[in-house]
């Protein structure tokens, strides 16, 4: 099974990257288009997707209604769970904050020598080489994949768990068939709305629901909370078990904060693009950490090291609360996956589709379908035959977003001051946070391989979980 997987992953990943290698010529062939808007002028690379037209409220909204996903619904078991509630309140905070500082940084870094960079492996391969780009490109592509499996694998059981409130049957329908209309539906507005900027009218909708499903939830956690009268906060299992576990809970509070694709967000921000982006993280990381961390610990106070992968799967409430949680979850899923996986249809969309066209012209329509139906396809059938929600989430937390959150910035920062410049303190800093990313990343990168390798032991394929 993890063969099978792999060998899907590793020609996914070929195309990206023979599509990276082209993409790069194109992109430092077109980088004279100049933005005129605003003070000051710098040139950008070309792209099928709009650039410069959001406000920070917008993006800010976006990142908050982003990061309050389907996601969630699991992360009590996979933070909360495997740390206890010291070393896991210690570690909702110090990741946090850190992730904060990282993006903060990385912000600043969206300008540098009059051009702007649009693509977080644009700015890697300016100051580090053609090398890094490509090395950036795989880790954000490996991210905006497994991302998107985890919505989709998490919006399939929202409906399988709607179906089975109505189901007379003890024997609902199998988890793939959800799977699969769940990749439908992502398909569907991905190619209606194919921008982050297009996202802009369903932002309300999106608050509206993210609102809906967060104070059921809520409301259900405290009742539920309040009648457990046999709450057990221990972290169980052996000691490597347990080290292991700390391992994954570290990365899944990463995936939580913070999605490795900052400068591809930064990009649909109107002037001043720095000041504007940090604007919208200081949303995000106040306003929005408020409400997620706050489900991830009420889910946790409520069940104790009980609580569910799936939080919807364990709530006491009514049917229609049930129902309610998952129907909104869902249809929120549709458009925060969507961000987080634009980034690929935007490479997609430049290199198959004419720029000199708008987005619906009947040519870039047709090439659009064909692009939006390979992403979707893919990660659907990947999603179906191998669906184990907490892999999703450890392994690109671990593997990729450690680089791209923490590493990456410094090395640029490092790169672009030199030792002169950047002074002795901040060189040391800034080695620091390299060397100790590095660390984490490697390790939690274990814990998530191993906790693959045990699935893939319990689990046979198109698992109906």
């Amino acid at each position: 099974m993890k063969c099978a997987c792999v060998r899907e992953c590793v020609c996914i990943s070929l195309i990206a990257y023979e599509m990276a290698a082209s993409s790069l010529d194109a992109e430092a062939a077109a980088a004279g288009q100049q933005d005129k808007a605003g003070s000051g002028s710098y040139t950008t690379a070309a792209t099928a997707h709009q650039i410069d037209t959001d406000s920070w409220q917008q993006v800010g909204v976006l990142l908050v209604v982003g990061f309050n996903c389907a996601y969630v619904l699991s992360f009590s078991n996979l933070m909360m769970a495997p740390l206890g509630w010291g070393w896991g309140i210690a570690c909702l905070l110090f990741i946090g904050a850190a992730s904060w500082y990282a993006n903060w940084l990385l912000a600043g870094l969206h300008v540098i020598d009059g051009q702007r960079f649009i693509r977080y492996r644009d700015l890697m391969g300016f100051v580090f080489g053609r090398k890094m780009y490509y090395i950036t490109w795989f880790l954000q592509f490996i991210t905006l994949i497994l991302g998107n499996m985890g919505f989709i694998l998490l919006g399939g059981r929202a409906l399988k768990a709607i179906h089975a409130e109505f189901s007379s049957s003890h024997s609902p329908a199998r988890l793939q068939w959800f799977i699969a209309a769940t990749g439908f539906v992502y398909f569907a507005f991905a190619y209606f709305v194919p921008t982050i900027s297009a996202m802009r009218n369903w932002l309300a909708t999106s608050a509206a629901l993210t609102v809906a499903y967060d104070v059921a939830l809520i409301v259900i956690l405290i009742k539920d909370g309040k009648s457990n009268k046999q709450k057990d906060y221990n972290v169980h299992g052996t000691q490597a078990e347990k080290v292991f576990g700390a391992f994954g809970a570290i990365a899944a509070i990463l995936v939580c904060n913070t999605s490795g694709l900052l400068p591809e967000i930064q990009s649909t921000l109107r002037k001043p693009v720095v000041s504007n982006m940090r604007r919208a993280l200081l949303l995000q990381y106040t306003a929005g950490a408020a409400v997620y961390y706050g489900i991830s610990v009420a889910g946790y106070w409520a069940y104790g090291a009980a609580v569910s992968e799936y939080l919807p799967d364990q709530l006491s409430g009514p049917s229609w609360a049930t129902v309610l949680i998952n129907a909104t979850a869902f249809l929120q899923s549709i458009v925060s996956q969507h961000l987080f996986t634009v980034p690929i249809h935007e490479a997609l969309d430049t290199q198959m589709q004419r720029l000199d066209e708008g987005m619906f012209s009947r040519y870039n329509l047709g090439r659009r379908m064909l692009a939006r139906g390979l992403v979707f396809g893919a990660n659907a059938f990947v999603t179906a035959l191998f669906p184990f929600m907490g892999d999703f989430v450890n392994l690109f937390g671990s593997f990729v977003l450690f680089p791209l959150t923490f590493m990456f910035p410094s090395m640029v920062v490092l790169k672009i001051k030199g030792k002169d410049e950047a002074g002795r303190w901040n060189r040391i800093w800034h080695w620091g946070i390299i060397v100790a990313s590095s660390v984490l990343s490697v390790v939690t990168t274990a814990a998530a391989v191993r906790l693959i390798v045990h699935n893939a032991s319990v689990y046979h394929f198109f698992a109906d979980m």
